[in-house]
Formats: C-alpha cells, sequence, structure tokens
C-alpha cells in the first residue's frame, strides 16, 4: 500500500499609486508622480459559472499594495502555480492556462512559478491567450519566478532559459530558491551579481530570495542588493526551519520595515491548516508586513474559494466543502530505498525505514511542497 502523508484540504485599466493599496477609483492621488503608478485590471467581483464567466462586472474586492520599494504594485492574493504543475495535479495545458487567465480575469496580476515547478508553459499559453506577449495585459501582471543556480553563466542560462519558455522579454521579480542563512547567499554571490546585471539590462525588475528560514530573512533584510523576501509564513510555524512563527513574524516587519517587498508562502501550512482556510489566509492577511500572499491554486472552486476570503466575503456552505479536501503525499511501494528524496527534504521529514527499506514521512514535518517528487528517480513520490 502506499504510505501517505495527509494534511486537511478586461475591463477598462485603471492606475493604482504604490503607496497605499487599491482604490476603486483611476483618479490620481495628489502628489504622485507617473514614475509611482503602473497599469492594472480593474478588479470585478467572482460570480459563479465557468472560467470564460469569471469577469463579472466591475467592482473593487481584491486589494493591491506595494511591493517594498520595487515600483511593482501586486494583488494581495498571488497565483501559486507550483500546485496545478507536475509536482502535484499535473493539469493539462489547456487546463492550468484557463485557470490562470480565471485568476486575471477576477483581478489577480502576481504569478508565482519557478524552473524546479515545471509551469511555464502554462503562463505562456495563459498570456498568448490574452493577445500576446505584446499586449497590455504582460505589462499588467507580475510574475516571479526563482532558480537554485548558484554561478553567474548557471544563473544566465536560468533566467534566459524561463525567458524563451513563457514567451516574454522580462522577469518582474527573479529569487534565489530555497535559501537558507547569510552563509547560504554568500555563496550564491556570483548568481546574484548576474541578476544584478540582468537587473540593470531590464531583463529582471527586481531580485529576491525565497526561504523557509528566520535566519535567511534577517540576513536578506540587511542585503541592499535584494529587493524581495519570499518567506514561509503561517499561524502554526508549520515548515519554518529554524523558529516559530513568532520568530518568523518578527524577522518578516524588520525586512518590511527595511524596505523589502514581502510575499509569504504556506499560509495553509503545505495543506496541514485546510481545516480552517478562513481562519489561516486571514491570520496572514491580517500582517501589515505582508504585501501579498501566495497560495497554490489547481481548481476553479479553489479559486473562487480563496477569492472570497481575500475579498473579505463569506464563501458559502457549498463552496466551503467542495474546496475541503485532504491533501496526501503518496509513496508507491516500488520505492528502492535509495535515498534520493531523504537528501532533497529541507524539512527533515523523511528518511528510509529500516523495517521495509523503503522511504518514509514523518507526517508533522511535511508540507507537501512535493520537491521530493522532482528528486525521485523512480517516480515513486507525488501530493495529490
Amino acid at each position: 500500500m502506499p504510505v501517505l502523508a495527509r494534511a486537511g484540504r478586461r475591463n477598462p485599466v485603471t492606475c493604482l499609486p504604490n503607496s497605499v493599496e487599491a482604490s476603486c477609483s483611476g483618479r490620481r492621488l495628489r502628489g504622485a508622480t507617473r514614475a509611482t503608478y503602473r497599469e492594472v485590471a480593474v478588479i470585478p467581483n467572482l460570480t459563479s459559472g465557468d472560467a470564460t464567466g469569471m469577469a463579472g462586472t466591475a467592482a473593487c474586492g481584491l486589494k493591491r499594495r506595494a511591493l517594498g520599494r520595487t515600483g511593482l504594485v501586486v494583488s494581495r492574493m498571488c497565483f501559486g502555480t507550483l500546485t496545478m504543475g507536475p509536482l502535484q495535479a499535473k493539469l493539462s495545458l489547456k487546463e492550468g492556462a484557463s485557470l490562470i487567465r480565471a485568476a486575471m480575469d477576477a483581478g489577480v496580476n502576481f504569478i508565482d512559478t519557478a524552473e524546479l515547478y515545471g509551469t511555464y508553459e502554462y503562463i505562456r499559453e495563459a498570456l498568448s491567450g490574452r493577445g500576446g506577449i505584446r499586449s497590455r495585459d504582460r505589462d499588467s501582471v507580475v510574475i516571479a519566478s526563482k532558480s537554485y543556480d548558484y554561478a553567474y553563466d548557471g544563473m544566465r542560462q536560468a533566467v534566459e532559459r524561463a525567458l524563451r519558455a513563457m514567451g516574454i522579454d522580462y522577469i518582474d521579480i527573479f529569487l534565489l530558491h530555497e535559501q537558507e542563512s547569510a552563509l547560504t547567499l554568500k555563496g550564491h554571490h556570483e548568481a546574484l551579481r548576474y541578476l544584478a546585471r540582468a537587473r540593470e539590462a531590464g531583463k529582471v525588475r527586481a531580485i529576491g530570495v525565497s526561504t523557509h528560514h528566520v535566519a535567511c530573512v534577517r540576513a536578506a533584510a540587511a542585503m541592499p542588493e535584494i529587493d524581495v523576501i519570499h518567506p514561509l509564513l503561517n499561524r502554526s510555524g508549520i515548515g519554518i526551519a529554524d523558529g516559530t512563527a513568532s520568530d518568523m513574524l518578527e524577522a518578516v516587519r524588520e525586512a518590511h520595515r527595511a524596505g523589502k517587498g514581502i510575499y509569504s508562502m504556506k499560509a495553509l501550512g503545505g495543506g496541514a491548516l485546510l481545516d480552517d482556510v478562513e481562519g489561516s489566509l486571514g491570520w496572514v492577511l491580517a500582517q501589515p508586513c505582508v504585501d501579498s500572499i501566495a497560495v497554490g491554486i489547481k481548481t476553479l472552486d479553489e479559486l473562487r474559494m480563496d477569492l472570497a476570503i481575500f475579498e473579505g466575503r463569506r464563501p458559502d456552505d457549498a463552496l466551503r466543502e467542495r474546496t475541503r479536501q485532504n491533501k496526501a503525499l503518496i509513496i508507491e511501494p516500488w520505492c528502492t530505498g535509495c535515498g534520493t528524496c531523504v537528501a532533497r527534504c529541507t524539512h527533515g521529514a523523511l528518511r528510509i525505514a529500516p523495517e521495509t527499506g523503503r522511504a518514509a514521512v514523518d507526517t508533522a514535518r511535511c508540507v507537501l511542497c512535493g520537491y521530493c517528487q522532482a528528486a525521485c528517480p523512480e517516480f515513486c513520490m507525488k501530493v495529490v
């Protein structure tokens, strides 16, 4: 039997100032300069129906914020593409692109991806399906990607691959993936040097780091070359590698005071907090130091549920029930016990069980990210 780690679960445009949350009015605020604005879609209410009918009537439900000092204005909800891709739901290209377009039609202008996720093609299709990369839509969406590369040429190639795969000519935010401390950041000095050159050339607009470590947030907050931090933050502290939720929150506050843009991840603990989606997302939304929250979405119902919460609406009971499903890490019986997944897991959630010789999971540590699946040479692990 498989081993399971379970956890409960275009209308006209208006300009919004970087210094305030979104306002329905397209009126430019007094004292704002042209450089402090970007075009963003007017935000419609989410209505029932299929993905082609998501736009509805224009209203101002989903707020936007300036992302630190980057000059980017992002929706409070960031569309996380990990869960729709090959590491988890494995949506078809058509399904994935349709879901991203539905989110964009509902006012989400921020998309998070990574080279590891294998979701670049979904974004390319979503953008080309809205008129192509030279349309207004590309300039109205903020795209963040990540790579583990630590060398100058390696990071250059990673950025070029991302540009080609998504069919775009710049990436708004490019991050060092899964950094741990000042030491790991130092080890990525050459990658950061390339990203700085790419930022000067306009290929990258902001440089960031993603992390599950309090120490990394504190180190990145003191680095002038870092514009954006993407930390793991949830009310239970699930997945934080070196501290508590309070520790991480204080580090994030420090980084935000230093002018870093903050968009958080794993507000639902990778699925462990699905029993109270509203409370868990609400806790992170209530933190003034968090500009945006990346949430993984793989179905239209999940999109509707998340939008309702971010807009301050109460999801109806039927929708809440449809999205109340467990996630699980499945380890297939043909696991050979090679240990590759154990070495890959940064949460210490996997081990080789001596009684079976196969991988086993500690459900208290697993955040259901699916990164072990990407590392497994036998394709015997998946999150469903």
